[in-house]
């Protein structure tokens, strides 16, 4: 499939970026090629990136929920990163919630979220830092 959603390996957790709008064809091929990457690789965290929706209409919040619950049966974390305000507006306007799902701001904050328990999230931001100030 050409629109097919990119989704990336980065460790033990998967990264998906919806750099476009979603149409419901798109949108239902996504939860099956990731709980099917999920299966493959054995990763244990999802990286949602939302940052190229404009909108998210009632089906699109749904199958944001339908993926992070779906990764969870499967044994993975998820969290949804980049939601732009008037994305988080109009899901809370449609009575859309993200219940269990775990939200950050960016990318990099989405990672440190899911990184092992032994390293915290507030260790890995610094590390980041301190390779971008190199």
């Amino acid at each position: 499939m050409s629109d097919a959603v990119p989704i990336l390996k980065i460790g033990s957790t998967l990264l998906v970026s919806i750099q476009v709008d979603l149409q419901d064809d798109t949108a239902l091929a996504l939860q099956q090629d990731l709980a099917d990457r999920i299966t493959r690789t054995g990763a244990r965290g999802v990286v949602i990136d939302i940052s190229g929706l404009e909108i998210v209409d009632s089906f699109i919040g749904r199958m944001l929920a339908a993926v992070a619950a779906i990764s969870r049966v499967l044994d993975a974390r998820t969290v949804v990163v980049g939601m732009r305000p008037a994305v988080a507006i109009t899901m809370v306007e449609l009575g859309l919630s993200l219940g269990g799902v775990r939200t950050a701001l960016d990318v990099e904050r989405g990672l440190a979220l899911l990184a092992p328990e032994e390293e915290s999230a507030e260790d890995v931001l610094l590390a980041a830092a301190e390779r971008e100030a190199r």
